[in-house]
């Protein structure tokens, strides 16, 4: 294979073992399948090209068109012109999906499903940095730089999987960068000339044996090449986990949380909102986690993930927060006074080992966790954070947590915020509309303190301002967002609690937005269940000496908090308003189904039940079946891996033997005459000339690559009777062994030098005492050597390099090249 060919191999190993690296971001993973055999298209066609003398430009323009024209085959087959070329119907149509994908990105959490749109991008930006790596590594022949695109690729799978991808999938994208620049030392280095590899190794009792037989050490500049990249890889891999602001390294995922024991690490902000609308909108309720608790109030039991306390306007996202170990008791909840009456709850709790989330969900404010892993504590948000990819997935824990019951009175009462957590919680953005700003102000006119302001905003986006719960509507999350829902009036729980919280923050009181679960259905066990329903987001509005407090905006979801039903003290005549008193208000882990439910939310199941649930068999179905069988399929592919050697030696072997066996299936009855089926008893006539040459042939084949199995390299520059002689010797055969070994070989002068070759017979016996031979003089660890990695394998690699020279070769041929150069040159000979 030419030094070029070389190059555009590794290229595209490289690319693809980088692309791997976005394997965990989406299920199922059979697109990096698709896009290897469309990646191998697009070198195919760089390497055809470059065959002529041709600028490079135009290897790289026809690689491009090539890549369009894949693309537009596989996503817009039916709008191309022909079913092929890409025409603006099929321009369109890729525009559409590359829109829908992008959509899809933002919507779904890791591992998203393979939509259209998702598989576009991920098989065209495959393709794109191939090209790039193709042209830089291979047609400019500079593979340095094509490490930046196969960095974009990998820094974008690292992003998008929460910071910081598995170590494997680094291990792999590092490999396929070193194997591309030591493809590329190589091809610079026989530029020079042949490199010798020194003084060949001498056989003891043959002659030297060529560098590619006898497998010789590699030159001291290679060495040294292999050195520098194991030692760039594993400084990159070390150096980080010990530096304390790199805490955990690349081989180490923290999952939104890094650091040891000694404090250190951050939350990572990740927006956890990206699934809550596809599970609002989930045909099946599937279950995430149950509980049982102590709760007198069951209907107040919200599990919370984390809070989101920062809005630039875009979105609103967890701030970046330090982490710590977690502590036997956690602290005194931020603002809780004495005088507020509190009440300890038990709770043991237990998730789905199809969920996985790195928060856990914990009711507020908890006390105290006792839960297995590697898990770090945030003290600001008061939430649990997994270390080093440590996920809920299956996980048991039971919480101590307290419930705060405070009065109106008490949160009426409440002073004002200490400067710094006000500051930080009423910061708005400048691109917040006005509307926000004015819509507040009229509909908490009259009130005179925090907490009425509060109830007013609760109450005219639960039941006075006509607004109605759309699981359908864009989930949009910015200020353009929070100005569109209060204009349509339809949204569901992060409309609802992300405009309230805006609009808290407005009036001065600080807000921030809760995620998590609202209390999930009563089994008649004494149980509960949580769902993918039950998924919410709310607003906690902080007042001095209550602390963070919630409260629920959202109509038909959750329950509406007792200390926002009581008689608001004011100070003025007006009276504020309540909330409507009726069959929701009545605490209930199953509410019961309004009169005003649409339809479509009815069908749902999103308004309730009219009546407790009975027991309901579980809804976690495990792990699909198609899952399980495609890991297994793979853990079978990553075994048999390593035995391929011994199955390819297998095969040939089983070959050799029976071509050396001197036997011919015969295809009709009369194609053997009685009497020699009569004496042979088997239906068989004995072998032509030339079959009788390729038996004898195949025999010695045979024997020279158990030898070379066992330690004994091929010397092709031998005789036959000599080669013998060397396999005896040093093999060390006992005498029918060695007899073998000679029968077989005068056979192969035989075929190749008499006159009128001979068949010989018994060949295939001998082959199999010659091998019997040689397991018996060999030590243990040469015989299971000799078996499951033979080194007579290497020959698969020797025919895949001729059969590729000669493709090469063929194509050259066909293509003209000499024609092609001569009119090339044409015009340079007529100027002259």
């Amino acid at each position: 294979m030419s030094g070029r060919g070389r190059l555009a191999l590794c290229a595209f190993a490289a690319t693809l073992m980088v692309a791997a690296s976005m394997l965990p971001l989406v299920e199922p993973a059979g697109w990096i399948l698709q896009a290897a055999f469309l990646l191998a298209v697009q070198s195919g066609m760089g390497a055809l090209v470059r065959r002529a003398p041709v600028p490079r430009v135009l290897v790289l323009g026809a690689q491009a068109l090539v890549t369009l024209v894949l693309l537009t085959v596989v996503f817009a087959r039916q709008q191309a012109m022909a079913g092929l070329l890409p025409g603006p119907e099929a321009v369109q149509r890729l525009a559409h999906l590359l829109t829908s994908g992008a959509e899809d990105v933002s919507r779904y959490a890791a591992p998203a499903p393979v939509t259209d749109g998702i598989r576009l991008i991920l098989i065209g930006g495959v393709l794109l940095v191939g090209l790039a790596v193709d042209a830089l590594a291979v047609t400019f022949r500079s593979a340095a730089p094509a490490g930046l695109p196969l960095l974009a690729l990998y820094s974008v799978a690292a992003g998008l999987s929460g910071g910081g991808a598995d170590w494997l999938w680094f291990l792999l994208a590092a490999g396929g960068y070193l194997l591309l620049l030591l493809a590329e030392g190589r091809d610079r280095l026989s530029q020079w000339g042949r490199v010798f590899t020194g003084a060949a190794s001498r056989s003891p009792g043959g002659p030297a044996v060529g560098a590619a037989l006898s497998g010789s050490r590699p030159t001291a500049p290679v060495r040294t090449g292999r050195r520098i990249g194991a030692l760039a890889l594993g400084v990159s891999l070390i150096v980080p986990a010990a530096l304390p602001a790199l805490e955990g390294g690349m081989l180490f995922s923290t999952g939104g949380g890094g650091g040891g024991k000694g404090g250190g690490g951050t939350i990572s902000a990740v927006n956890p909102l990206v699934s809550l609308q596809d599970n609002l909108n989930q045909p099946e309720d599937r279950q995430v986690m149950s509980y049982r608790t102590n709760s007198g109030a069951p209907q107040d039991f919200y599990l919370r993930i984390l809070a989101l306390d920062q809005f630039n306007g875009s979105e609103w996202r967890p701030s970046t927060r330090r982490l710590k170990d977690v502590p036997e008791r956690l602290p005194q909840p931020e603002g809780l006074g004495p005088d507020v009456a509190v009440t300890e709850i038990t709770s043991n709790i237990s998730a789905s080992r199809s969920y996985q989330q790195t928060y856990l969900p914990l009711p507020y404010p908890a006390t105290e966790v006792t839960i297995s892993g590697r898990w770090r504590y945030e003290p600001v948000g008061r939430t649990l954070v997994g270390d080093r990819g440590e996920t809920t997935r299956g996980a048991q824990y039971q919480v101590s947590s307290l419930m705060v019951e405070p009065t109106a009175e008490q949160l009426a009462g409440a002073g004002p915020a200490p400067a710094a957590l006000r500051r930080e919680y009423t910061r708005v953005p400048d691109s917040l509309p006005k509307v926000v700003e004015e819509t507040a102000d009229r509909v908490t006119k009259g009130a005179a303190n925090d907490y009425e302001r509060a109830v007013k905003l609760q109450n005219y986006f639960a039941s006075e301002g006509g607004f109605s719960y759309n699981t359908s509507v864009n989930s949009g999350t910015g200020s353009a967002a929070i100005s569109r829902f209060l204009k349509d009036r339809q949204g569901f729980c992060v409309h609802f609690s992300f405009a309230m919280a805006a609009m808290a923050r407005t009036l001065g009181i600080p807000a921030r937005v809760a995620v998590g679960f609202t209390p999930g259905t009563e089994q008649s066990d004494g149980s509960v269940t949580v769902g993918l329903r039950d998924a919410h987001a709310w607003p906690e509005l902080y007042f001095q000496g209550v602390g963070w407090t919630r409260f629920e905006p959202t109509p038909t979801r959750g329950t509406t908090p007792q200390y926002t039903r009581a008689d608001a003290p004011t100070g003025d005549t007006d009276t504020p308003a309540q909330p409507e008193k009726g069959p929701a208000a009545a605490p209930s882990i199953a509410p019961s189904v309004p009169d005003s439910c649409p339809a479509q939310m009815r069908k749902q199941g999103e308004c309730g039940s009219p009546a407790a649930q009975g027991v309901k068999p579980p809804t976690d179905s495990g792990t699909p079946a198609s899952t399980v069988a495609g890991v297994v399929l793979l853990a079978l592919v990553i075994l048999a891996l390593p035995l391929l050697p011994m199955f390819w030696r297998l095969r040939a072997r089983r070959r050799r033997l029976g071509l050396s066996a001197g036997r011919t299936p015969v295809s009709g009855r009369s194609a053997v005459s009685p009497t020699r089926q009569g004496a042979t008893g088997r239906g068989i006539e004995p072998p032509p000339p030339s079959h009788a040459t390729a038996g004898t042939l195949a025999a010695w084949q045979e024997i020279t690559d158990t030898a070379w199995d066992h330690g004994i390299e091929p010397d092709d520059s031998r005789t036959p009777r000599k080669a013998a002689d060397r396999v005896v010797r040093l093999g060390r055969l006992e005498p029918d062994a060695a007899k073998a070994v000679h029968r077989v070989a005068g056979a192969v002068e035989q075929v190749l030098y008499a006159r009128e070759p001979r068949a010989s017979t018994g060949l295939a016996e001998d082959v199999e005492t010659v091998r019997a031979g040689l397991r018996a003089a060999a030590d243990r660890f040469t015989r299971i050597r000799a078996i499951v990695a033979p080194r007579s394998a290497v020959r698969v690699i020797w025919a895949a390099s001729e059969r590729w020279a000669a493709f090469t070769g063929r194509c050259a041929a066909l293509f003209g090249r000499d024609r092609w150069a001569g009119w090339l040159r044409r015009p340079s000979r007529q100027q002259g």
